[in-house]
């Protein structure tokens, strides 16, 4: 019980865990866990996009692909072209200590080899999230963000992926709420 009890805690790091690219970028930040909820999101919509999709590993793989970082850090691009991550000795540590460590090794291994039609899915979960959260900074007037925008999308691999992102592009982030202005006047 105490590795379980260990494990929520550290979980629960990751809501502290900042983000690290976001500085390079000039405006934003997040935490992992802020990214990995709206990345479970878009998994969903993806699973439901597509045939065939086992949605419960889907949803699995999304939650843990970043796991490793609660212990290593978020490397962002450029710290990964000096540091070397250790993300094996991780997965390797948590199979040893829980008694569903060898799952979530599995599903992150799954995610990082990108050769199931859901670990493609969940990392075009990983970059759509990205593109999302980048489009809301150049939303609110960060004029350097074209670069992230134009790099997520080009890693993106599935169909329904491509069509989310093209239309998130030409769309305004503050449509949802905006949408029902009208409604607004009777409050």
């Amino acid at each position: 019980m105490k590795a379980l009890v260990d494990f929520l805690f550290e979980a629960g790091f990751l809501k502290r865990l900042a983000r690290s690219g976001y500085p390079y970028l000039g405006s934003g930040d997040e935490s992992v866990a802020d990214h990995t909820c709206r990345t479970l999101f878009v998994a969903y919509v993806l699973g439901q996009l597509s045939d065939g999709i086992d949605m419960g590993r889907l949803l699995k793989m999304c939650l843990f692909h970043d796991f490793p970082e609660a212990r290593m850090g978020d490397l962002n691009y450029v710290q990964k072209k000096y540091v070397e991550s250790k993300e094996e000795k991780v997965l390797s540590e948590l199979s040893e200590r829980l008694p569903f460590g060898e799952e979530i090794a599995a599903l992150v291994r799954e995610f990082n080899d990108k050769k199931t039609p859901e670990a493609i899915l969940a990392n075009d979960a990983d970059q759509l999230d990205l593109l999302l959260h980048v489009k809301e900074q150049a939303d609110a007037g960060n004029p350097q963000t074209g670069p992230w925008v134009e790099y997520a999308y080009e890693r993106l691999s599935s169909d329904p992926a491509r069509q989310l992102a093209r239309l998130a592009m030409k769309t305004d982030s503050t449509d949802w709420w905006l949408a029902d202005r009208g409604d607004r006047k009777r409050t």
